[in-house]
């Protein structure tokens, strides 16, 4: 089976899932096993690290088994994202961080945490000249939007995803607007590592 490296870590599942959006945790769990995902994206603004109940996030979350990927999702200026991302690092003990801010700050926000030694994966739009940006300054793999987030919309700009799978060698990994296994399989052919489903399956009955 193929596989793939972010970070120094080898993976072989195609398919990263989010954790939130769920109607409970343990929904949560059992979505996040069938899915055989190995990446599961956690956003720390929005979940509490520090409930050790037995209601709470960690009771239902494999640390162990999946490797957590903190986002900073609700960070809209460089500073929150990075303070966001230290926060995450510290509570989890997970070196990987999805950076989410807005385009003005995303170079700053990642050139910043990849000094701090972080393992970055950048949510971007699906611009093949800030991929390539995100690429030189050693970001260990890029993930540009396929449509606006949460939409399900599919792969709207397979001509510029196709552009940046041709320039850049670090893994691209397809999120945001994935909402059917079509659209996942036109992500795969076209050539990226993997991609990122949240909406559709959280939401699915």
């Amino acid at each position: 089976m193929s596989t793939y490296e972010i970070g120094g870590r080898t993976f072989t599942s195609r398919l990263l899932v989010g954790s939130g959006k769920y109607p409970s945790f343990s929904v949560m769990r059992d979505s996040l096993e069938a899915s055989g995902t190995e990446i599961v994206t956690v956003a720390v603004r929005r979940v509490d690290l520090t409930d050790d109940s037995s209601e709470g996030f960690w009771a239902h979350f494999d640390k162990e088994k999946y490797t957590m990927l903190p986002n900073t999702a609700g960070c809209y200026d460089v500073k929150s994202a990075v303070t966001t991302a230290r926060l995450a690092r510290e509570a989890t003990g997970s070196d990987f961080v999805k950076v989410e801010v807005d385009n003005e700050g995303l170079l700053e926000a990642c050139r910043i945490l990849l000094d701090d030694g972080f393992i970055v994966l950048p949510y971007c739009i699906d611009d093949p000249v800030i991929c390539k940006k995100l690429e030189q300054m050693g970001c260990h793999a890029v993930m540009p939007l396929a449509a606006p987030i949460g939409s399900g919309l599919g792969i709207r700009n397979p001509y510029n995803l196709r552009i940046i799978l041709e320039q850049i060698s670090v893994p691209v990994i397809v999120d945001a607007g994935v909402g059917t296994a079509s659209d996942a399989a036109v992500a795969m052919e076209l050539g990226a590592a993997a991609v990122l489903m949240q909406t559709a399956i959280a939401g699915a009955d």
